[in-house]
């Protein structure tokens, strides 16, 4: 035990070793915006007492998972050997993941407008949503974190040797996220707009990821500066409407 905490602090004596963690810990928090956003839409449909600890055992559950991934590290990085062909292209188990994910958020993201366009098929059975719908929140928020998981260890695999290393950046991440889910959450809930674009920028992830998992890779900071830009052009048009209001409101 003492020799593996003497190597441990011998390694973070390494610069090249901080540059590795920060690079990671950028990387996780930034992967974990889709998935926090998928949070935030998903427990805001639950009732109002039950949303924060939806998200705590979702998000405390997904950290314990990635730690587990992380101890089958060896077997995951195998995931990319291809093991069959689809539509002429040669797929590999963490391609087909990728697949599923992006079609599970594709079909998720477009229930949820479908849901926001036609409001009117809400009816029956609250009771009984709510019973059903916590368990089914938790275990959607795990389905796409084992898929954004699987893809970021991969990538990490590829920054750092050390899965140390991989273990804080994870941590680090994960608490990120715990931090920042109820108030992203609050934040979209108080604006209807804003639900709208997060679904959008969903659907695009879910695109996204169906298109690496055929082969076609897509750099995810064209993805991420989309989905600022279009993040600031909403913001602005929020300034914008809460400005016109005051407006009215004063010269009544």
């Amino acid at each position: 035990m003492e020799s593996k905490l003497d190597g441990f602090l011998l390694l973070m004596q390494d610069p090249a070793v901080w540059a590795a963690l920060a690079t990671l810990v950028v990387m996780e928090i930034v992967l974990g915006i889709d998935n926090l956003i998928f949070i935030s839409i998903l427990t805001n449909k639950l009732p109002e007492e039950s949303r924060e600890k939806a998200r705590r055992i979702g998000i405390g559950l997904a950290l314990v998972m990635r730690l587990g991934l992380l101890a089958t590290i060896a077997w995951i990085v195998k995931l990319t050997t291809p093991v069959v062909t689809l539509l002429g292209a040669e797929l590999s188990w963490k391609d087909m993941i990728l697949i599923a994910g992006g079609l599970f958020l594709v079909w998720k993201a477009t229930k949820e407008i479908h849901h926001h366009v036609d409001p009117a098929e809400e009816a029956d059975g609250t009771a009984s949503k709510v019973v059903t719908g916590f368990g089914a929140a938790i275990i959607q928020i795990l389905v796409l974190d084992l898929v954004f998981s699987i893809d970021s260890i991969i990538t990490a695999v590829g920054m750092t040797p050390h899965v140390e290393i991989m273990v804080i950046a994870v941590i680090a991440a994960v608490s990120t996220m715990l931090f920042a889910a109820s108030p992203l959450a609050r934040f979209i809930e108080r604006n209807p707009t804003i639900v709208m674009l997060a679904l959008a920028f969903l659907l695009l992830i879910g695109t996204t990821l169906i298109a690496e998992g055929f082969g076609a890779h897509v750099p995810k900071g064209y993805i991420y500066a989309a989905m600022a830009f279009s993040a600031a052009v909403e913001i602005l048009n929020m300034v914008a409407r809460n400005a016109r209001l005051k407006k009215a409101s004063s010269a009544h």
